[in-house]
């Protein structure tokens, strides 16, 4: 249900909970402001979901799972429903790219090149829904072993701010395509293009309680979800301290865990490769998105050869980067999420320069004419960072990076590997032994040579360490939304009594 009222003379949108195939009218409990990053304006309002409000959503995902419109659907027919709601999200791409500028402030640019890419998501977890296949298992004896593979129930799914409906879709797609249902907890940030997505679903088909939204703070409504005795798989994509507490309340339920958390990804950067392409990816991989996603290219080690040429060319390229008001298609950067999170982008600057960092440009806030109470933030180099400096360990997740010199493999490799973090990693070289020998050694899920931020939904996406666990994509996170039952068939007819033959038995299983 969505209610209109005038807030300081810009008309926000009241939410409410997306329940059993409907929005749900708000209660009379806390309300949370959602602002437009690149004015500060108050768009909508969402409640924080009380325990009640996150059972009755858990209620009707476990009664969708259980019931004979989804749960009884064949899986031929699911296929095709996922493949038409693929169909659906491509008809309304224009709204949803638009309402998520406006959610979250990146440039109309980023966000119309990234969520076209979506419905395909969807279409390739129907494939792999169509192509699954059970084993026959080779076993000892007149035997038939083979295996039959269930969904496993209701996947809670706690989302991020950064890329709202991207990273949703990479958990949805496959929650629907293997038959299992989902309660959604988007970043009390972003909301608004998850309830639409919610809603445009179940306008194209989707049985109610399949796709449920819950709203709400992440340290209680996101907390209750992770914690609720019903979820049958956790998926989050947050900080990494948040990992640790959602994962730990997970597990005392035995949920499967998918959890994506921090990254500080290592950019190696070879003097064999072009200076001008590598400055080319290196604006990119920093600063796409404002520098807020988790494989950002936040550490630049470079070899001293090419260093001071690469430093240079890179604030060059950094000072002509057009920061302004998302919905002019000229932006290329955009405010970050808000002012608590500029500030925090802020602060690492002044930990570079305490440290000893050469700031080489940006380090401030920027000044954006007509959006003066926007969260913008001017893209920030350092150079001449050591790996011991907080902005060469820590994650910023801003237009943020620092440039580190190398000697030789050996040294970008532990300059690489020198960080808790291991979700990206890129490597700029055209020495093709050298490329697939780093690729290797280097501490990450994931490894772009001579690219970065590159994506595919048959190819599997996570980290290692402090970055998490388990993948998103492929046929690995497709297999990981079922339960394995084994079925053992003797083919034999020959008589059985252990208590009369006990002596003359060679075997007990």
């Amino acid at each position: 249900m969505n209610i209109s009222a005038k807030h300081s003379a810009i008309e926000v949108e009241v939410h409410g909970n997306f329940v059993d195939g409907r929005e749900i009218e708000a209660g009379a409990g806390q309300m949370l402001d959602i602002r437009n990053p690149a004015t500060g304006d108050v768009i909508a309002r969402i409640p924080n979901s009380t325990t009640e409000d996150i059972d009755r959503a858990m209620k009707s995902a476990r009664a969708a799972f259980e019931g004979k419109a989804w749960g009884g659907m064949d899986t031929r027919s699911r296929a095709r429903l996922v493949n038409h709601l693929a169909d659906a999200f491509e008809a309304n791409l224009d709204t949803l790219y638009r309402l998520e500028t406006l959610n979250n402030g990146r440039p109309v640019n980023e966000t119309r090149a990234q969520l076209s890419r979506l419905p395909d998501f969807f279409r390739y977890f129907a494939g792999l829904a169509l192509a699954r296949r059970d084993s026959v298992i080779p076993v000892e004896g007149s035997y038939l072993n083979y295996t039959l593979r269930t969904p496993i129930g209701i996947v809670a799914n706690c989302t991020p701010f950064n890329h709202p409906l991207m990273i949703m879709c990479k958990s949805l797609a496959a929650v629907l395509a293997s038959g299992c249902v989902t309660v959604v907890k988007p970043s009390e940030y972003t909301p608004l293009t998850t309830l639409k997505l919610a809603q445009i679903f179940t306008e194209a088909g989707l049985p109610p309680g399949v796709f449920n939204v819950v709203l709400g703070l992440g340290q209680s409504a996101g907390k209750m979800l992770a914690e609720h005795g019903d979820i049958n798989k956790l998926v989050l994509t947050g900080g990494t301290e948040a990992g640790r507490i959602a994962g730990g309340a997970a597990a005392k339920v035995f949920a499967h865990q998918t959890m994506e958390l921090g990254g500080k990804t290592p950019v190696m950067v070879f003097d064999d490769y072009d200076v001008d392409q590598a400055v080319n990816y290196a604006v990119f991989g920093a600063f796409i998105g404002a520098g807020q996603t988790c494989v950002c290219a936040s550490r630049h080690i470079v070899q001293a050869s090419i260093y001071d040429e690469f430093v240079e060319k890179l604030k060059a390229k950094t000072l002509s980067i057009r920061i302004g008001d998302p919905f002019d298609p000229t932006t290329q950067l955009g405010p970050v999420i808000s002012a608590r999170q500029r500030d925090r982008v802020l602060s690492y600057s002044q930990y570079g320069r305490e440290d000893g960092a050469r700031l080489v440009t940006g380090g401030v806030a920027a000044r954006v004419p007509g959006h003066e109470n926007g969260f913008f933030v001017q893209p920030t180099v350092f150079a001449d960072v050591k790996s011991d400096m907080r902005i060469f360990q820590e994650e910023v997740f801003g237009p943020f990076t620092s440039v580190t010199p190398f000697k030789d493999e050996a040294d970008a490799l532990r300059l690489a590997n020198d960080s808790p973090f291991g979700l990206a990693a890129a490597i700029r070289t055209r020495d093709v032994g050298r490329a697939h020998r780093v690729a290797s050694a280097v501490k990450a899920g994931i490894v772009w040579i001579n690219d970065h931020h590159r994506l595919d939904p048959a190819s599997p996406w996570g980290g290692v360490d402090d970055s998490g666990i388990g993948r998103e994509f492929g046929t690995e996170s497709f297999d990981d939304h079922f339960n394995t039952k084994s079925v053992m068939v003797a083919t034999h007819d020959q008589p059985f009594d252990w208590y009369r033959d006990t002596a003359t038995q060679r075997r007990l299983n």
